[in-house]
């Protein structure tokens, strides 16, 4: 790096005065010599030359005759040389912008190769980097929003790439004198958890969002209580929740919302409680007592919707317009609103007719047959095998309908049965030997959720 220098005419260690014009000069040259620099370097630059100012200060104001200037002539300053000022950074630091990386977002539309181009590489660059190995082939499936790190050479050579795989996977790719070499590195993932509570005054949605909850974990709250829960018809004002759930952080930043670890729902005065857990079958939500949350049937097929008419053997049909049983629930909702399959079984039917529109028919074990009519669309077949929550059509106002909704009915040996009410068969608990190591894993989380619901029930008293 090269340092600034003085003038050549600038002598600090000894200031011999000089008539009125010369000094002038001076401090033109002072002045021009300081403009040269930045802000940063002024703390040289200007450590030097604040001897000029001091010899000045000393001497007071010269004037302009000749008497002065011969007096001044006469009068030496000895001033002492300036220690050296260290500049704020060396030489290495010149080189930091050379080193770091330079980020790049991917666009929509925006190919690895496109991304290579900017950043000054060629095609044989990215050919060589995606036929490196079977992780940086992974670099031809980028998506928009995406980030490459870049690290190149004082030369302009790709010293380094990054690329986010996952959350927990870190892709490297490393150029040394031996070629290309690229590694996973396993990122920092910690989850901190995290408690919130809320009471339904409108609609359950609003609550969530009211107590923090992304709509993601409002989906999955209605889900983990969907089986004994109809979150259309049975959410009342007054309904309360309490949720323990986990955020993931990782190198220390926030990454996203995580799972619900444990949750409370009071629906009507009924407490429904719910814990994570994970077994050799995988994770699953069990009640207190060790029994699965997840029953044989859905209480109601979609969330979030409102019932246009009941199950109710003397209705009078609006089409019709004569009395004609109504053996099922009529669930209003936007046209495309996903249907779910109310539990395991097979498609016997997937057609379209002028009563029923777009329909699906599925049978289950045990006697049981679901019916679901009026769809805009489906998206199953007659034979295929579905699970329970599987999307099977869209709600629409197909055949005889007067606005978009889905008719629902649940038959048991041929029988209607009003899918509101209904008894659905309760899950087997788990196994003895498992349930002592649930009930050990449960009890901290269960007497946090207790905790919970004393702290809102006196917050309430006090309001």
């Amino acid at each position: 790096m090269v340092r600034p220098k003085l003038p050549r005419d600038f002598k600090p260690a000894a200031l011999t005065t000089r008539p009125v014009a010369q000094v002038r000069r001076g401090l033109t040259a002072v002045s021009a010599y300081l403009s040269r620099f930045s802000a940063r370097h002024h703390g040289l630059a200007l450590g030097t030359a604040c001897a000029v100012v001091a010899a000045v200060a000393f001497l007071g104001e010269v004037g302009g005759d000749g008497a002065a200037a011969s007096q001044m002539q006469t009068k030496v300053l000895d001033v002492p040389a300036p220690e050296p000022i260290a500049l704020p950074f060396d030489d290495a630091e010149a080189e930091l912008e050379v080193d770091a990386w330079t980020r790049v977002e991917v666009r929509p539309g925006q190919t690895l190769a496109a991304i290579f181009a900017a950043q000054g590489l060629s095609p044989r660059d990215v050919h060589n980097v995606v036929h490196l190995d079977e992780h940086t082939k992974k670099l031809t499936r980028i998506f928009p929003g995406d980030e490459l790190a870049f690290r190149f050479t004082a030369e302009g050579e790709l010293q380094e790439l990054q690329y986010q795989l996952d959350e927990a996977t870190r892709l490297r790719v490393l150029a040394t004198g031996e070629g290309l070499s690229s590694e996973l590195i396993a990122e920092n993932l910690v989850r901190q958890l995290r408690e919130t509570s809320g009471t339904i005054t409108g609609s359950f949605f609003f609550a969530g969002r009211q107590a923090g909850l992304t709509d993601a974990m409002i989906l999955e709250l209605a889900r983990l209580f969907g089986w004994d829960i109809d979150f259309i018809l049975d959410i009342r004002a007054g309904d309360s929740f309490h949720v323990i759930y986990d955020e993931v952080f990782r190198d220390g930043e926030f990454l996203r919302a995580g799972d619900i670890i444990a949750a409370t729902f009071v629906n009507q005065g009924e407490r429904y409680q719910a814990v994570r857990y994970e077994n050799a079958d995988g994770i699953g939500y069990f009640s207190p007592d060790g029994r699965n949350m997840k029953k044989a049937f859905l209480r109601a097929p979609l969330n979030f919707s409102r019932i246009s008419s009941h199950f109710n053997p003397k209705r009078f049909h609006p089409i019709l317009k004569r009395v004609k049983a109504h053996r099922g629930i009529d669930y209003a909702a936007p046209p495309g609103t996903p249907v779910q399959a109310a539990g395991d079984g097979r498609v016997v039917r997937s057609g379209y007719d002028n009563a029923n529109g777009h329909h699906v028919f599925i049978e289950h074990p045990n006697g049981v047959t679901t019916k679901y009519l009026h769809f805009t669309r489906r998206t199953v077949k007659k034979g295929q095998r579905v699970s329970q929550g599987t999307t099977i059509g869209f709600v629409g106002m197909t055949g005889m309908a007067t606005a978009p909704h889905l008719h629902y009915e649940f038959i048991v040996n041929g029988v209607h049965r009003n899918p509101a009410t209904v008894d659905l068969p309760k899950a087997e608990p788990l196994p003895p030997g498992e349930l002592a190591t649930f009930t050990e894993t449960a009890r901290p989380l269960l007497a946090q959720l207790e905790r919970m619901a004393a702290n809102q029930m006196l917050a309430t008293a006090t309001e």
